[in-house]
């Protein structure tokens, strides 16, 4: 009888709408477990969307194999700084970009904070867009009816917070798992070829590959300002190594996955839409397995609309907060989440065109923001104040970390700047350039801007934080009593 009430209390837990947001964490309170952090990364990129990305080599003349073998590396290499930047959940409490006020200053963080926004925000674009035209093209559905519905539970989940979307994302890996094990099956044994057109003719190239690498690799670099947000329930205890290793493996398993069926669906079935592709296999199976196909797949992916905006919301009032002090209350959290759906429901019916061209310049441009950001990040934390942060200051403009932290704000425009002659940025619906530096040129198109932005902005910000006084850092950080370091 002791299992009843113990149940039920853990799924009322489970439903009540969680009451942090943008705060710290306290050791009561950290009830989730490690064994959760592989599967919920898992299914992160365990959906369509990742599937779309494999589409992109063959769309720029890259053979399926080689689309494989550059989205594989780029995945696993991108997931490496994914998952470095989630051992600072448990050890700090915290999100990513409350913990990036100690490169950037109270203030000073508004500056990565809009280039998050715009990831998260465009993220759920992309996303919506893809499935709004697919589902139109597979059962007809009004557009503006898909995107009301899919931005509005959404919105519901990430409401709710942080312990339904963990289950959340167990059960869409349930009901997805056989989808994607189906087509993984029927495309390896050819059964779909028969009611296809003729697969294309493509091969390699240098271009290509680096393009499908570098837009495989910013895909999860991009999950490095949410990456510690679903990892800070943990235990302060929680082995680093363990936590990096575990996220490590189940994002960079099935971005390799995705990415490679993409790939091979993309250049058997001449696809260029993953619901698409997914009924058209569905169908070559059995007659209506394929609108099955589309619509689990649709159903297992809200729980990434809800990543998305929860992550959003804890932008927005870590932003708000920069400004103007507020308290974190759930209402707080309820009316961000409400506003970011809002506005996120207003792009998404607005904008139109190639949903492949879209995905394909949105990951470079997010790559692009986001490579200073998290160079700056993993070096102050891992190298120069190796984990070692007064929690307490970090809620106020009087504390050791400032207002504005010029080092931080230095190092990444620094690194922005120097990325721009290496810029490639092309829509491929119309094989036209959109932007391409001068060095790009000279390298024949080939996008190593991103390497060039890791690298200065790491050195630079490397450089800079030998001026920081981190003996007197470490003297307030002890004299910090530990009621000071749980607020």
């Amino acid at each position: 009888m002791s299992e009843i009430p113990r149940t039920v209390a853990t799924a009322a837990r489970n439903l009540a709408i969680e009451g942090r947001s943008i705060d710290y964490i306290p050791s009561h309170q950290r009830h989730a477990r490690l064994s959760d952090q592989g599967s919920f990364w898992f299914l992160g990129n365990f959906h369509f969307f990742t599937l779309s990305i494999g589409f992109v080599g063959p769309s720029i003349g890259l053979s399926a194999l080689w689309t494989m073998l550059a989205g594989a590396l780029g995945i696993m290499f991108g997931t490496l700084f994914m998952a470095l930047h989630g051992s600072q959940g448990p050890a700090l409490g915290l999100p990513q970009m409350i913990q990036s006020r100690a490169q950037f200053g109270y203030r000073g963080v508004l500056l990565p904070l809009l280039a998050t926004l715009f990831v998260f925000m465009g993220f759920n674009v992309v996303n919506l867009t893809l499935i709004m035209a697919g589902l139109e093209q597979v059962f007809g559905a009004d557009p503006a009816v898909v995107a009301i519905v899919m931005v509005a539970g959404g919105a519901l989940l990430a409401i709710v917070g942080h312990d339904l979307m963990h289950r959340a994302f167990k059960w869409a890996l349930c009901v997805t798992l056989p989808v994607y094990a189906l087509v993984t099956v029927v495309v390896i044994a050819g059964m779909e070829q028969e009611s296809v057109l003729p697969a294309m003719d493509l091969g390699f190239s240098w271009i290509g590959f680096a393009t499908l690498f570098a837009i495989s690799a910013g895909y999860n670099i991009s999950y490095a300002p949410y990456v510690s947000d679903y990892s800070r329930y943990l235990p302060k205890n929680t082995s680093g190594p363990k936590l990096i290793a575990a996220v490590f493996v189940g994002a960079s398993l099935s971005g390799s996955w995705m990415i490679g069926l993409g790939a091979w669906l993309a250049q058997q079935l001449n696809a260029v839409d993953a619901l698409v592709a997914l009924n058209l296999v569905g169908s070559s199976v059995m007659p209506g397995l394929g609108n099955l196909l589309v619509i689990v797949a649709v159903v297992g992916f809200w729980p990434v609309i809800a990543l998305n905006t929860y992550s959003a919301m804890l932008t927005v009032l870590t932003g708000v907060d920069s400004i103007k002090k507020i308290t974190p209350t759930p209402l707080a959290r309820v009316l961000a989440i409400l506003l970011i759906s809002a506005i996120l429901l207003c792009c998404v019916l607005q904008i139109h065109g190639d949903g492949i061209a879209l995905l394909n310049t949105f990951l470079v441009l997010l790559l692009y923001f986001l490579v200073p950001w998290t160079a700056i990040n993993l070096v102050d934390y891992f190298c120069v104040r190796k984990g070692r942060y007064a929690i307490v200051h970090f809620f106020t403009p009087q504390g050791i970390y400032g207002v504005w932290q010029f080092r931080g704000i230095v190092a990444y425009l620094v690194g922005f700047a120097a990325m721009v002659p290496f810029f490639n940025i092309v829509d491929i619906t119309a094989d036209q350039p959109l932007f391409i530096g001068a060095v790009a040129q000279l390298l024949d198109g080939v996008d190593i801007a991103w390497l060039v932005g890791l690298a200065s902005s790491g050195l630079t910000y490397f450089l800079l934080s030998r001026m920081i006084d981190l003996r007197q850092e470490q003297q307030v950080i002890e004299s910090l009593t530990p009621q000071e370091q749980r607020q």
